[in-house]
C-alpha cells in the first residue's frame, strides 16, 4: 500500500444492521475509512457538511429527506463530497432523479462486496459507476417516455463532434473507457479526452450523468 490517505464514506441508511453490513466489508479494507453514519436523508446532509467525506453511500429511500433530496442538498452546496446510491435491485422511481440532482453512481443493495469496493475506490476517484444490469432495466423501464431517435438532433449535441457524439453512444451503453477503446480501435487515452470534451461542451458532471442525457435526448434508446 500507498502512503495515500484513506478514502473517507459516510454510511446513510435508516437500517441499522445494513449499515453494520456495510462496516464489516468496508472496514476490512485498508485504504476505506468509515468516518460517520445516517440515519435519515437529513442527518446524511448535515454529517456530509460537517465531515467532508469523500464518498456518501446514500440508501434512496429514507425517513425525513430521501437519497433524492439528500444528494440534491450535498450537490447544490457544492461540498467535494461524492454520492454514491444504493438502491433495491427491482429499481426505485427515484434513480432517475437521484442522477439528474448529481448522483454519481447507483448500485444494487445486493451488489457483491468485491464490486461495492471497486465502486468506491472509483467514485472517489473523480470518476462514476454505471452498473450495466441496472442500467438495462432502468432504461426498459423508462423507455416508452423517451425521445424519438429519429427526430433531429436536440440543441446542445450539436456543440460535439461526430467522434465525440459515437463515444457519448458507447458511453450510453455503460461501456469503460478501455471497452470504448477497443471498440474504436483508438487508445485508451484518447477515449478519455474524448469523454472530457463530451462532459465539457455538455456542461455534465460526470459520465453517469452523460448517459442519462443520451438517453433522454434520444441519441440511445435501450436495446439498440
Amino acid at each position: 500500500m500507498t502512503d495515500a490517505k484513506p478514502i473517507r464514506i459516510l454510511l446513510a441508511d435508516d437500517q441499522p444492521l445494513l449499515r453494520t453490513g456495510f462496516k464489516m466489508v468496508l472496514g476490512a479494507e485498508p485504504d476505506l475509512d468509515i468516518v460517520g453514519e445516517a440515519g435519515n436523508g437529513a442527518e446524511a446532509v448535515d454529517l456530509a457538511r460537517r465531515l467532508l467525506p469523500d464518498v456518501v453511500l446514500m440508501d434512496i429511500r429514507m425517513p425525513r429527506l430521501d437519497g433524492v433530496g439528500a444528494t440534491r442538498a450535498i450537490v447544490e452546496a457544492k461540498l467535494p463530497v461524492r454520492v454514491l446510491i444504493l438502491t433495491t435491485f427491482d429499481l426505485d422511481e427515484y434513480v432517475v432523479g437521484a442522477l439528474r440532482a448529481g448522483a454519481s453512481g447507483f448500485l444494487a443493495k445486493d451488489v457483491p462486496a468485491d464490486d461495492l469496493v471497486a465502486s468506491i475506490r472509483t467514485v472517489a476517484a473523480g470518476d462514476a459507476v454505471v452498473a450495466p444490469r441496472i442500467l438495462k432495466r432502468l432504461l426498459g423501464k423508462f423507455a416508452s417516455v423517451l425521445p424519438d431517435p429519429t427526430a433531429d438532433a436536440p440543441k446542445g449535441l450539436d456543440a460535439l463532434t461526430e467522434r465525440e457524439r459515437e463515444v457519448l453512444s458507447q458511453l450510453a451503453r455503460g461501456l469503460s473507457n478501455a471497452e470504448i477503446a477497443k471498440e474504436l480501435s483508438v487508445s485508451e487515452t484518447t477515449v478519455k479526452t474524448h469523454v472530457g470534451h463530451v462532459l465539457t461542451k455538455l456542461g455534465l458532471r460526470d459520465r453517469v450523468q452523460a448517459v442519462v442525457l443520451a438517453y433522454e435526448t434520444g441519441l440511445v434508446r435501450p436495446g439498440q
